[in-house]
């Protein structure tokens, strides 16, 4: 049996783990943003009878371009968006990879802000795209003035804005939208996979789109929607945009079934999107709970917090790990990420913190060795 450095794989692959957050059978996962609320039963019966309208038609390809679903999708959008401006795909990760396929790819760069979405730069590898990696200020924050600055020093062909930033949860001030785009010789990418999260007065990017031909909104039904195992994401955008798109997208690339759930998904989205307020109530009451306890936390406007553990983080998330309780490890030093979930979730990660902290206090220090003081 050969291993995986026994195959001509290419150079810049060599060496690399797939992305993926840990799969443990715990009984709290925090780790991976989903929405920790089930879909409410008359839902369920509804994406169920809409797959099932759909099984008799299987010998049949899907509507290649999801048509009906990408006009469900402009109507939830809004701002005066039509299915001309909507495109979607398997989860916003193929919205993105479709993005660099078309308007970057070999000899091309894209640009993001660090920390933020680890598989940015993954997609650019994969697309065969230089990978620009920019800053953020010490709060995470970032400014019109930064951005514009490392725009214009590294002239990417695209650049990824986050808001709601992940791992960081801090939200855009649209102001560096706008200056990004006045600047920018290329496409300017805003993933808003934790938009419908956001604090009251937070300004979407789809505010800023008319006008902008090369802005790009991405979007996922993955967290607010609870739709994580549906795989649904979607971008909005100039129909120029769209059109290109399509120009490297797979046939077929959205099956049946799942374009009917998602549409099912949508029809009911009043029901779907009720956990929001209640997951943004645990975010807050997260945030409130490690600042009493004298830790630093991020700002957030997603379903998620960042918070400073006091040490090494590896160490912080074992020893939540062992409590039963699973967070994330984004690999920023002295940092972890809890997901916001449902109350009982959030006690039970106060409690493993509070525990895990007592511990360390209480545990044994190494003695001193002979010459040292």
């Amino acid at each position: 049996m050969i291993g995986l450095a026994d195959l001509p794989i290419r150079d810049e692959l060599r060496g690399l783990s797939p992305y993926g957050a840990p799969q443990l059978d715990v009984p709290v996962r925090l780790n991976t943003n989903e929405n920790s609320h089930p879909l409410p039963e008359a839902v369920a019966e509804a994406i169920g009878k809409a797959l099932a309208a759909e099984l008799r038609d299987l010998n049949r390809y899907p509507d290649r371009d999801a048509v009906a679903l990408r006009a469900d999708l402009a109507g939830y959008l809004g701002h005066g968006l039509t299915v001309d401006g909507v495109w979607a795909a398997n989860g916003s990760n193929e919205v993105q990879q479709q993005l660099l396929q078309a308007f970057a790819g070999p000899g091309r760069s894209a640009l993001g802000f660090t920390p933020a979405y680890s598989m940015h730069p993954l997609l650019a590898l994969g697309t065969g795209t230089r990978w620009e990696p920019a800053r953020r200020g010490a709060d995470f924050a970032l400014t019109a003035d930064e951005a514009v600055a490392q725009v214009r020093e590294h002239r990417p062909d695209v650049v990824f804005l986050c808001s709601p930033n992940n791992p960081t949860g801090t939200a855009l001030d649209p102001a560096v939208i706008a200056a990004v785009l006045d600047v920018a010789p290329g496409m300017v990418v805003v993933d808003e996979a934790y938009a419908e999260f956001a604090r009251p007065g937070t300004v979407s990017a789809l505010a800023v789109l008319p006008g902008h031909p090369r802005l790009v909104v991405t979007r996922t039904m993955s967290k607010a929607f609870g739709f994580a195992g549906g795989r649904l994401g979607y971008l909005a955008a100039d129909p120029a945009v769209v059109a290109a798109v399509q120009l490297v997208r797979l046939p077929y690339h959205l099956s049946a079934l799942t374009q009917a759930a998602a549409r099912a998904a949508l029809a009911h989205r009043d029901a779907l999107l009720g956990t929001v307020a209640e997951v943004a109530e645990q975010r807050d009451r997260i945030v409130t709970e490690l600042r009493r306890r004298g830790l630093r936390v991020a700002d957030s406007d997603a379903n998620f917090v960042l918070y400073e553990v006091g040490g090494d983080q590896a160490v912080a998330w074992r020893a939540l790990l062992a409590h039963g309780v699973l967070v994330r490890d984004v690999g920023l030093p002295g940092w972890l990420r809890v997901t916001a979930g449902t109350r009982a979730e959030t006690d039970a990660f106060l409690a493993a913190l509070d525990s895990t902290r007592r511990e360390a206090s209480i545990a044994p220090q190494p003695r001193p060795t002979k010459g040292t003081s």
